[in-house]
């Protein structure tokens, strides 16, 4: 962990870096910088800050805490993403209404159980386009959005913490923008429009990156959707639940599971979220086997390009077929 954390790290900071002092000159270069950069963002997002927020990087709390902060100094906020994915999506995982990770804008299909519309039968082209611009808006007004609604719903209390709160993200984007865009503009030789397009192609990099590495594991045809009752209330234990919605892939890829944080070990994540990544590809043969003594499914593709297939099959399907929801 600690060697990825510095690669990352470095992979983030140094490139853009190099824009503002100028050592870049050519517009080529510039883009290349931003383009390394979004990986290296990426790659804080799911093999640092992920596990540092889950409590799993180390087990002193203050290492967590503090290496959590790295989601902040790209731009998004520790605090809306403990509530966005520790609390809604891993307890009510694939589960509409309940978990962030599938409640879609109106163009967007992503569950069985919301509604269809006139532009569902197409996204299984476009919905790639919305993915690299999904850091875009995180970076922006998503948390700031999120944070009223989770608020609203309970899970912030106090009048004083949600203004203290809105305040943090504030301070922490205002620094994030200095440094990706206000000191590239000022200091580099660049022109303001090649930097918003190096800045754009950044984060379609980090957007696309991130969002085909979470949704293959969740928006699949074998995985289950199902519906909570009247009460907002889901029958069945929750580990056969998480075994029944998540999806891994490319289990034999160190080097790829080494990249993405782990998170190609999806089922094993959910399972036990409070493992760090490093441990899920020896876990992984244990639960499989368990899952095949009870007769429990256990769904992996054995490929990232496998997994990228049945993807697209299934945004396909969310906009075209009358798939029977799971109910509760």
């Amino acid at each position: 962990m600690f060697i990825k954390t510095i690669v990352m790290m470095v992979v983030y900071f140094v490139p853009v870096l190099l824009v503002i002092t100028g050592v870049v000159d050519q517009t080529w270069q510039l883009f290349a910088c931003f383009i390394l950069s979004g990986l290296g963002m990426a790659g804080i997002g799911m093999g640092i800050m992920h596990d540092a927020i889950h409590g799993t990087y180390s087990k002193n709390p203050t290492i967590n805490k503090l290496l959590g902060y790295t989601l902040n100094m790209v731009g998004a906020n520790a605090t809306v993403w403990r509530i966005q994915h520790n609390v809604l999506h891993h307890s009510y995982t694939n589960i509409s209404e309940g978990d962030d990770d599938i409640n879609a804008p109106f163009f967007l299909r992503f569950s069985p159980n919301a509604e269809k519309n006139a532009l569902h039968p197409y996204q299984h082209w476009y919905t790639w386009f919305f993915y690299g611009l999904s850091t875009v808006s995180w970076v922006t007004s998503k948390d700031f959005i999120r944070l009223k609604r989770y608020y609203d719903m309970g899970l912030l209390k106090g009048k004083n913490v949600y203004r203290n709160t809105v305040l943090k993200i504030l301070a922490w984007k205002i620094v994030y923008y200095a440094f990706t865009l206000g000191l590239p503009i000022a200091f580099s030789p660049f022109g303001v429009g090649e930097i918003l397009l190096a800045f754009l192609a950044l984060h379609f990099v980090t957007g696309l990156s991130i969002s085909l590495v979470f949704q293959t594991a969740h928006i699949m045809p074998d995985v289950e959707f199902p519906q909570a009752d009247e009460n907002g209330m889901v029958e069945g234990e929750r580990m056969l639940h998480q075994l029944a919605t998540t999806c891994n892939y490319s289990e034999k890829s160190r080097l790829f599971s080494w990249m993405i944080g782990g998170l190609n070990y999806q089922v094993e994540h959910h399972l036990f979220p409070d493992i760090c990544h490093v441990h899920y590809r020896k876990i992984a043969p244990i639960v499989k086997a368990t899952a095949a003594e009870y007769n429990i499914p256990y769904h992996s593709k054995k490929t990232f390009f496998n997994a990228l297939q049945d993807h697209f099959r299934m945004l396909y399907l969310l906009g075209n077929a009358e798939l029977v929801p799971v109910k509760a």
